[in-house]
C-alpha cells in the first residue's frame, strides 16, 4: 500500500517536462520495436502497455467532455490517451501531420484545462520529425 501511494505521489510530482521526457522515451522505444507504417490502435496499444511499464498511469480513449453554454453536450470526443492526469498524447499514423491535428489537440488540452500535449506520428522514417508539443 505504501509504495502505490509512493507511486502516486512521485507521479503527481513530475513537472511536464520530466513526464514528456519519458513519454517520449517509451514513444521511441515502441517506434523501434515495431517500426513505422501500422494502424494507430496498434501503437496506442503499445504504448500504453509501455507507459505503465514505466510506472505512469495512462487512461486510453479518454472521454473530453464538450461544455456549451454551461451545458454538458451528449456528444463527446475521446483522446488516445492521457497520462498522469497530466499529458494529452495524440496518435497519428498518415502520410504527413496536417495542420488540423495540432488545432485538435490544442482543443482537447483547453476543454480538459490540461497545459501540454504530444502529437504523435508513427508513420514516419525520422520520429523526432514525428513529435510535435503542444502547449496550452
Amino acid at each position: 500500500m505504501l509504495a502505490l501511494r509512493q507511486a502516486a505521489d512521485a507521479r503527481q510530482a513530475m513537472t511536464d517536462d520530466e513526464l514528456t521526457y519519458k513519454i517520449r522515451g517509451a514513444i521511441f522505444d515502441v517506434y523501434n520495436e515495431l517500426g513505422p507504417g501500422l494502424l494507430e490502435s496498434v501503437y496506442e496499444e503499445a504504448l500504453a502497455f509501455e507507459l505503465q511499464e514505466r510506472g505512469l498511469e495512462v487512461v486510453r480513449q479518454a472521454e473530453v467532455p464538450i461544455i456549451y453554454k454551461g451545458s454538458k453536450l451528449k456528444t463527446a470526443l475521446r483522446l488516445d490517451l492521457m497520462v498522469n492526469n497530466q499529458v494529452i498524447v495524440e496518435l497519428k499514423s498518415v502520410e504527413e501531420i496536417k495542420p488540423v491535428f495540432a488545432k485538435q489537440l490544442l482543443t482537447y488540452l483547453k476543454l480538459m484545462k490540461k497545459h501540454v500535449g504530444l502529437l504523435v506520428n508513427f508513420n514516419t522514417s525520422n520520429l523526432r520529425e514525428g513529435i510535435k508539443r503542444i502547449v496550452n
